[in-house]
């Protein structure tokens, strides 16, 4: 059975894919990398959520360095742009880029995200992402769309029964200023 790499923007992204793997006891492991979030305090409030999730499922869970530093110097020239515009795809290719390396190296057979589950964001565009960063690194992305099979629904039910702390935007300060 293949070896999967959850990327993971929050948990209440994650959380119908966490219990999914969990559930069908699939191997996967839950990485937590979100340079694009805007402040240290909500990006640590976001790991701890995740990782408080993945723990109730007992799925494995890494957070890789904050590097806000690292997001502002990719998408510095597209601050104003739209959400969904060249700035969520430049966000989107740097995290998947650092996931599938870490997967590469760390012997994952594959990797996917939960990127596009939001309905803030466009499932089509991150996919596009993945594809391009897939050919790239050369490991296998699952383009899964974690919307659908009921896990929606799933999604909701857990953020409800866990009480996860729900935020109304991606992270970064435009997609903030947006809300």
């Amino acid at each position: 059975m293949k070896r999967t790499l959850i990327l993971s923007c929050c948990a209440p992204c994650s959380a119908g894919v966490v219990e999914f793997f969990a559930k069908n006891k699939r191997p996967a492991c839950v990485l937590f990398y979100n340079p694009n979030i805007a402040t240290k305090e909500e990006h640590d409030l976001r790991e701890s959520e995740n990782k408080r999730l993945c723990d109730f499922f007992g799925l494995p869970f890494i957070s890789l360095p904050y590097e806000p530093e690292v997001w502002l110097s990719e998408t510095k020239d597209f601050l104003n742009e739209p959400e969904r515009g060249k700035r969520c795809s430049l966000c989107f290719s740097l995290r998947l880029k650092k996931a599938a390396e870490y997967a590469k190296e760390n012997n994952f057979d594959c990797f996917t995200s939960v990127l596009g589950v939001s309905r803030y964001k466009n499932l089509n565009q991150v996919n596009a992402c993945a594809e391009e960063v897939s050919k790239a690194v050369g490991l296998p992305y699952d383009f899964t769309n974690w919307r659908k099979g009921g896990l929606e629904i799933r999604r909701a039910q857990i953020i409800k029964d866990l009480n996860l702390y729900s935020q109304k935007y991606c992270g970064c300060l435009p997609s903030k200023n947006l809300k």
